[in-house]
């Protein structure tokens, strides 16, 4: 009979392994996430304050015929709707912060397993090994439930948008 070696999953190994992994991972995303959000929420503000302001100005200045101010109000206005419209599929202000929150739980979560306290207190360590694993793959699974379920309604919005141009509305 051929013997099956079983390498034990330790709780420092979890840690290690999953949790730590994961946060570094969800981190990074946030902060991704947060740069992309803050990056485009800032330039439509400044753009949308902008226009008004070029669109007053009396400056007569022209390249091969063409106004000056009229191509950079054209361009800032339409990069303006341009990042508003890529918010409103993508939802980096969401993402940022599902995955933010979603790092701080596991630190935390990890913090009341080592410290026995919370829902860990009272338990034998293999109870609370195993309640910590539970604890921690749940937030897991809702945190990917929820980036799924934003990536879904960023398809649909864009499927909505694709048929409302296709048929002229």
């Amino acid at each position: 009979m051929e013997q099956v070696s079983e390498i034990a999953l330790t709780p420092e190994r979890y840690i290690d392994e999953r949790v730590k992994q994961y946060q570094g991972w969800y981190d990074r995303k946030s902060v991704v996430m947060k740069n992309r959000y803050l990056r485009m929420r800032a330039f439509t503000v400044v753009g949308g304050g902008l226009v008004p302001v070029l669109i007053n100005m009396d400056v007569d200045l022209s390249i091969r015929g063409y106004s000056v101010i009229k191509l950079m109000v054209t361009l800032i206005s339409l990069l303006v709707v341009i990042f508003v419209s890529l918010e409103s599929v993508y939802h980096y202000r969401e993402q940022w912060k599902n995955y933010r929150s979603t790092e701080q739980l596991l630190g935390h979560e990890q913090f009341l397993y080592r410290a026995k306290v919370g829902p860990y207190k009272g338990l034998d360590s293999k109870e609370a090994f195993l309640q910590f694993v539970e604890r921690v793959e749940d937030a897991i699974s809702a945190e990917n439930a929820a980036t799924l379920n934003v990536m879904t309604l960023a398809v649909e919005a864009a499927d909505e948008g694709r048929k409302k141009r296709n048929n002229g509305a």
